[in-house]
């Protein structure tokens, strides 16, 4: 029985699943293990600070010379003693200051280009490691559907800020603070000394602001997932809640949400906007303390023109970095809370066989033998077990009937089957033609699901075509055409087929919207034809057909199920024809309910 899609979500509360952790360093270790391409991003970027580096002193020396050496001498009761150098003579510095230029717009420019292409890359590699995760992991019951969505779309989309202004930036804040402050005590060392003892105000005013606005990120990103899980669900189920005439309450809810989020957002600019303030004034301050102890060192004849002209072109440059990372900072940390909830997804552990490495045991040409021996199953947050103490044996070749009533645990022992649901206790043994056996939990969780045929309650077809519908239960490629109708035409799918506009090409609309609910239904079964798996599992199949068409499926499952093991729910006292036994499952026992037939 499958668990029907509620149309909004519970609020995730702090610290779960659905909520990116707080706290962490600058650049998140996790990102340079996980993406390969960050890795590639840091070296470039580093390189790109340290040309940089080079650049912004090599412009201030030169802006400084061509200024000393055009300002005509004085003596010190005033008057003039030479006029200043012409364009002759400094012609080769202008050029210079002009070269420099370019070769940083150019810099600029290609850093940024190549920090973008790296961000692609690695939102590539994360997206891929999140899909291959949530295929293998069992459904995290804190997260809706919604939620993953935002975080695969729009949360990784933000880190294009991270990486192409945020990271380079952070280089340049190492770098250059470091080199202006070697330069300049080679130049001037009381000047270095002021820089020195101002510079470390930028940070500490950085970390108290940043404390304060992770906690509003993580906020405002918590509600954009629960944002786009509302969302998504409304539009899911638009026309149950338009029958039932709730849509204008669950759109209540979303415009609750949506104003909560913009709320959140206006707060978290409010602060951006006023820490940049801060550093502001706090960069400003500071260059006009070295910029006052410069000219009176200048007025008194202590210290040269060309050198206070130097020192006070680079002392901007060593607060800028700073600043610009704490303008970047609030730029990228909705990418940066987005990575950490894709890693927290990442480490949750594998659900059902859990990875393993084991081969699954061959099967034998009539089917896959099984034993559970007292499975539980407690879902996360739950009082009581799903599952508690069931208990089942399953011969090669036998098909049996689970019945019992809803909440017994029926579709949560498919769901331990298929690799989807974590046991939390008890074994299932796979039993192959020679005797031998292996524990679920350690065999390889691919090989598994590649001999297993699922026929759900409500299949999910694709915005495609009816063949590439089909043609999806072969879980492999180079399918042939003969192969796919010929799984249709035992599934009772061609006569379906024959009466649509374009035949196979037909395309579907999303969740197939063209078909009734009986053609859907045996669009799964000619996957399941298609997939020819020893293993089969039939969950709810005809629970919301009328009678004619539970009976066409039935009669076109009998042939499924010759010759295969099978496990079949239903409620549907007409399956009881098609297996070979019926077991009765209450919620803390298993019952026999009939023998062999």
């Amino acid at each position: 029985m499958s668990r029907p899609s509620t149309p909004s979500a519970p609020p995730v509360p702090s610290g779960t699943a659905g909520a990116p952790p707080a706290g962490g360093p600058p650049v998140d270790p996790r990102l340079l293990r996980t993406a390969s391409a960050v890795r590639v991003h840091l070296a470039v970027a580093a390189g790109c600070g340290v040309a940089a580096t080079g650049l912004i002193l090599a412009q201030a020396w030169l802006v400084s010379r061509v200024v000393a050496g055009a300002t005509p001498s004085f003596a010190t009761d005033g008057t003039p003693t030479g006029p200043g150098a012409g364009l002759d003579t400094l012609a080769w510095l202008v050029g210079g200051v002009a070269v420099v230029a370019v070769a940083r717009a150019l810099l600029s420019y290609g850093a940024e280009s190549a920090a973008l292409r790296s961000a692609a890359r690695a939102k590539s590699q994360l997206r891929m490691q999140l899909v291959r995760r949530l295929a293998l992991a069992a459904p995290d019951p804190r997260r809706s559907s919604g939620e993953v969505v935002t975080l695969a779309t729009r949360g990784l989309d933000a880190l294009d800020d991270y990486f192409a202004r945020y990271l380079p930036q952070l280089v340049l804040a190492v770098l250059v603070p470091v080199a202006v402050l070697i330069v300049v005590a080679d130049a001037d060392w009381i000047s270095a000394v002021v820089i020195g003892v101002t510079l470390p105000l930028i940070p500490l005013f950085m970390v108290l602001v940043g404390m304060h606005t992770r906690a509003r990120t993580d906020r405002q990103w918590r509600l954009l997932s629960r944002l786009g899980g509302h969302f998504l669900d409304v539009v899911q189920g638009l026309p149950t809640l338009a029958l039932f005439r709730r849509a204008q309450v669950v759109a209540g809810k979303v415009r609750e949400t949506t104003d909560a989020h913009r709320h959140a957002m206006t707060g978290t600019l409010r602060v951006a906007f006023l820490s940049a303030f801060v550093l502001e004034v706090l960069a400003t301050l500071a260059v006009a303390l070295v910029a006052v102890e410069v000219g009176l060192r200048l007025l008194y004849g202590n210290l040269d023109y060309a050198t206070a002209l130097f020192v006070l072109v680079l002392a901007p440059e060593a607060y800028l970095p700073l600043r610009e990372v704490g303008a970047r900072f609030h730029a990228s940390m909705e990418g940066v809370a987005a990575a950490r909830q894709v890693f927290a997804e990442l480490d949750r552990p594998v659900g059902g066989a859990t990875g393993g490495t084991a081969p699954v045991p061959p099967a034998d040409p009539a089917g896959r033998g099984l034993t559970v021996d007292g499975l539980r199953v407690r879902y996360p947050g739950a009082d009581t077990d799903a599952v508690a103490g069931l208990s089942l044996t399953l011969a090669p070749g036998e098909t049996v009937l689970l019945r019992g009533p809803s909440g017994a645990g029926k579709s949560t022992l498919l769901g331990v089957l298929l690799g989807t649901v974590v046991p939390t206790g008890g074994t299932v043994i796979v039993h192959g033609r020679d005797g031998t056996g292996a524990e679920l939990a350690e065999v390889d969780l691919d090989a598994w699901r590649r001999g297993v045929a699922w026929v759900p309650q409500q299949p999910h077809l694709f915005a495609d075509t009816v063949a590439a519908n089909v043609r999806l239960g072969a879980g492999r490629d180079h399918v042939t055409d003969d192969a796919v109708r010929a799984a249709a035409r035992r599934a009772g799918l061609d006569t379906v087929v024959a009466r649509l506009p374009r035949g196979w090409d037909t395309v579907l609309g999303e969740g197939g919207t063209q078909l009734s609910s009986g053609e859907r239904q045996r669009v799964a079964l000619a996957r399941a034809f298609l997939r020819d798996a020893p293993l089969v599992l039939l969950d709810e199949p005809t629970a919301h057909l009328d009678p004619d068409s539970a009976a066409a499926v039935r009669t076109a499952a009998t042939e499924l199920l010759r010759g295969r093991t099978a496990v079949v729910v239903a409620h549907d006292a007409g399956w009881a024809e098609h297996t070979d036994r019926t077991v009765t499952i209450t919620p803390a026992t298993i019952t026999p309910a009939g023998g062999p037939r």
